[in-house]
């Protein structure tokens, strides 16, 4: 693969799974990051928007046998998004450089089908007009434009970050295409306090996610969907493997199915 090649660019993510304390460092730090409004009323989880969020699993035995794990769930980015076909006025795409799935809230009107089409329920609707306490609107980021009522959004890796990873290259006469490792993270990445999350070109040998996906321990989720992932997960516990294509399959308590 040329690393110069932004087509041969694969971005993802590695989540160690017995790494993760449930800590939500990566949900609080998600919804800062991009400028996710709070709703006016969190207990209705219909309503809620949360880019990344935690699923608690367990292994279904009895003290003392029993175990549980948390598992993060962004948007999957998969090579084939059945999200994206569904779309009738082309508002998400898959970016051939990086792979990332872009959404264009100028574009999307609402229709949800997107939603319906997607298996992981990583989109979500805006049903309010977005809103700050008083004094909290003056740290919305600069660099991620605030969504109107009535579109959907999802993760979208902070694909700003990448952009301004490339303006800092290009500024310094570098392959804005050929990052070294580490300049370009998303934020739930850098804030998570127990180094369970990875990130970077799934493609590229010596990013360190090229070696975790391959991994024996290494499983993506709803594998036999065959939307090939850019997240995969890790865990050297058989039980937490054995639900890749189990862990959506229950009703959603958070509205999203």
């Amino acid at each position: 693969m040329s690393a110069g090649n932004g087509r041969n660019i694969r971005w993802g993510m590695v989540i160690d799974l017995d790494r993760c304390t449930g800590c939500g460092a990566c949900v609080a730090v998600c919804q800062a990051e991009n400028n996710v409004a709070p709703v006016r009323d969190a207990s209705d989880k219909t309503r809620s928007i949360t880019w990344l969020r935690l699923r608690a699993l367990d292994n279904g035995k009895t003290f003392p046998a029993n175990e549980g794990a948390f598992l993060p769930l962004p948007c999957q980015h998969c090579e084939n998004p059945p999200c994206v076909p569904v779309c009738p006025v082309t508002a998400t795409q898959k970016q051939q450089a990086g792979g990332v799935v872009s959404q264009t809230h100028a574009r999307c009107i609402g229709c949800r089908y997107c939603m319906i089409a997607c298996p992981y329920h990583a989109r979500y609707f805006n049903w309010q007009d977005p809103a700050w306490p008083k004094g909290a609107e003056e740290a919305l980021s600069p660099f991620v434009s605030v969504r109107p009522r009535g579109v959907v959004e999802k993760c979208t890796f902070c694909a700003h970050r990448w952009q301004l990873a490339k303006d800092k290259a290009l500024a310094e006469k570098r392959d804005s295409y050929a990052l070294a490792e580490g300049e370009y993270v998303p934020a739930c990445v850098e804030a998570c306090p127990a180094k369970a999350l990875y990130f970077g070109d799934l493609n590229n040998p010596a990013h360190l996610v090229h070696k975790l996906a391959k991994s024996r321990q290494a499983f993506c989720l709803l594998k036999s969907m065959h939307t090939r992932p850019q997240v995969y997960y890790l865990s050297r516990r058989a039980w937490v493997r054995n639900l890749r294509d189990r862990v959506l399959s229950e009703p959603n308590s958070e509205g999203q199915s």
